[in-house]
């Protein structure tokens, strides 16, 4: 199948918003995962920025947005084999049989963004992280079993994988307000609070958006305490670096969250604190590692 073609049959069936892994709040594929891993990890990532592009597109009908996830879901559980639209799917398939991970992290994060394409708001807290335990969590499981490591491990990831996902949330509530009619902050909240969805609207976030933004934050930060286990528990000096790096990065990333303003401005690390996260995140690691206990931290920059 001559490339070209499959670019083109690609492009009638995925979205691309332009998107990549320089715009997500953790690295992807980093230098500190082994060398060998990384093109798999890679081919999780296209998979995964494939769909979420799809379910993220104010274009598409619903139920369109439906129809091309369930192509893909055909394609990465091997029903769909051949059709060229599918290629990021194609070459996930391919890529979990030569590593032996079960398809079941794909499907799950297709069934998230199927949510995403016809729910548009969130009951309670227990409801956002219903959704977390699809979009998000089944990222960082994709990343233990392609390691080998123990599944024991799951609950830790899932917290830590939760935490980066409300973040998120939080970081774009305003643009998936205005450009999808979407809510992740949970509707009982904000009525408590009360505050209508209009709120998100605003230049600024009003004292009752306010409130329900630290109470989600809140949330993060208790669960952020069964976060920090992963890094330890985990057997790969590699993956447990790369662990270590996200949590310090979550861990900044919810206190940039806390005193300023998503409505106001684009809340996200700048280079010197991403770089200082993994410098202090790789070494706590590897202090840990070699004497069993955490060095002392030292101030991040601001």
């Amino acid at each position: 199948m001559a490339d070209s073609s499959t670019g083109a049959a690609a492009a009638a069936l995925e979205t691309p918003s332009g998107k990549g892994a320089a715009d997500e709040n953790f690295p992807v594929g980093s230098f500190l995962l082994p060398a060998r891993l990384r093109p798999h990890v890679a081919k999780f990532y296209a998979f995964a920025r494939a769909v979420d592009d799809i379910a993220d597109n104010p274009g598409l009908a619903p139920d369109d947005k439906i129809a091309r996830l369930h192509r893909f879901e055909l394609a990465i559980t091997g029903a769909e084999t051949e059709d060229p639209a599918l290629v990021s799917a194609h070459r996930l398939r391919e890529s979990l049989a030569e590593t032996g991970v079960p398809a079941v992290h794909g499907v799950d994060i297709i069934a998230a963004f199927k949510r995403d394409a016809v729910k548009l708001r969130y009951d309670d807290w227990q409801d956002l992280l219903g959704y977390c335990e699809q979009s998000a969590n089944p990222v960082g499981r994709y990343l233990l079993d392609l390691h080998g490591e123990d599944r024991a491990g799951y609950p830790a990831n899932d917290a830590l994988c939760t935490v980066l996902q409300i973040l998120n949330h939080l970081q774009d509530c305003q643009d998936d307000y205005r450009a999808l009619d979407r809510v992740y902050l949970p509707q009982d909240w904000m009525a408590e609070a009360g505050v209508a969805v209009e709120a998100l609207d605003a230049p600024a976030a009003s004292p009752g958006l306010r409130r329900v933004m630290d109470r989600c934050l809140d949330g993060c930060d208790a669960l952020m305490g069964q976060a920090r286990a992963l890094a330890p528990f985990l057997k790969s000096r590699h993956l447990a670096l790369e662990a270590a790096v996200i949590v310090r990065i979550a861990e900044k990333l919810s206190a940039e969250l806390r005193v300023r303003d998503p409505l106001a401005e684009r809340v996200e690390l700048s280079k010197p604190q991403f770089l200082w996260c993994g410098i202090t995140g790789a070494t706590g690691a590897l202090w840990q590692r070699l004497f069993g206990r955490r060095p002392a931290r030292r101030v991040s920059p601001a």
